[in-house]
């Protein structure tokens, strides 16, 4: 098979998928036009170049998209389905290094560090210019009960603090018991929560899941944090809501326009902290990564079926 790896990926990661599959032909094409341009090729794995049906039309040996990673809204699984390609996802390889960037600007939020810094940069010293909060006994909210948000539940349950969670899909009674994870609406949960943070796929029907009407439910010294994706919080209402007072501060690790004036406003305000979506992307990563996508690829080479294939229903339509 010839397997193209699509965008920019660590270093020495062409080289470990060629030794744990020297019987296969790994290549990289690293920009959006390459990769737009490319016609031979029999598997895609792909980490932040985009993927829409222009892309797979002129590829007609093509037989999957592997997505190094869990999103896959920058495919068009649809278009996918359609032509008989299935496209699979790597669904919690990468939550502990997303879990562990939520916490960390939870803290960062929380004890105030970055009105610190600019404080001690300044020259000024004092201990008490800022309300500084630790987690314990705080109420942490999670949208999205997934493989990530489980994660982020135990890191800040270690740090003494209690969850309270909202997605879609229910966990089943038992299952909240041991991870000792709360249900609540999401209208409750950002009334109850002292930092809410975001682990939810980017769909329709999550799109602007925190909006003006959602803002206004939080506490005033509440934090809002979202490492998922652009697109889930209405970018303009937060800063709106910012700029109020309405909440104490975000940590975004996306954004909705990286290039906007809404997003330049963002980055402008004390209180915000925003990071180029480095959430599941560390320079370790690789190490969990690749035999999982190895997996995969075995798995088309046999010819046996694979677990996470996340466009099952087109492909069946």
């Amino acid at each position: 098979m010839k397997i193209a790896l699509a965008g920019p990926y660590p270093v020495g990661t062409l080289e470990q998928f060629q030794a744990l599959l020297p019987d296969q032909t790994f290549f990289s094409v690293e920009s959006q036009e390459d990769y737009e341009a490319l016609t031979d090729v029999d598997c895609i794995i792909v980490r932040v170049l985009k993927t829409p049906e222009a892309v797979l039309a002129n590829k007609p040996n093509l037989k999957a998209v592997i997505r190094w990673g869990a999103g896959y809204d920058s495919v068009d699984v649809q278009a996918a389905g359609r032509r008989g390609i299935p496209v699979l996802n790597t669904p919690g390889v990468n939550a502990y290094a997303v879990a562990e960037l939520a916490l960390g600007m939870m803290i960062t939020l929380n004890r105030k560090v970055l009105g610190y810094w600019n404080n001690v940069q300044q020259g000024n010293w004092d201990r008490g210019a800022f309300a500084s909060l630790s987690l314990n006994h705080k109420t942490v909210g999670i949208v999205g009960g997934g493989n990530i948000g489980r994660r982020v539940a135990a890191l800040v349950q270690a740090l003494g603090a209690q969850v309270v969670y909202y997605d879609a899909f229910r966990l089943p009674p038992e299952r909240e018991q041991e991870l000792h994870m709360t249900y609540a609406p999401l209208e409750e949960l950002l009334e109850q929560a002292d930092l809410v943070s975001l682990h939810v796929p980017l769909l329709d029907s999550t799109r602007h899941i925190i909006g003006a009407e959602q803002l206004a439910r939080m506490k005033p010294t509440a934090c809002l944090v979202n490492t998922a994706r652009g697109g889930l919080v209405d970018d303009t209402a937060l800063l709106q809501a910012l700029q109020k007072g309405q909440l104490a501060g975000a940590g975004l690790d996306c954004v909705e326009d990286e290039a906007s004036p809404v997003t330049k406003g963002l980055m402008d305000a004390p209180n915000v902290l925003i990071t180029p979506h480095i959430g599941g992307s560390t320079a370790d990563l690789a190490d969990a990564m690749i035999p999982e996508i190895i997996k995969i690829i075995r798995n088309l080479i046999a010819g046996r079926r694979s677990d996470h294939v996340v466009n099952q229903n087109f492909l069946s339509a």
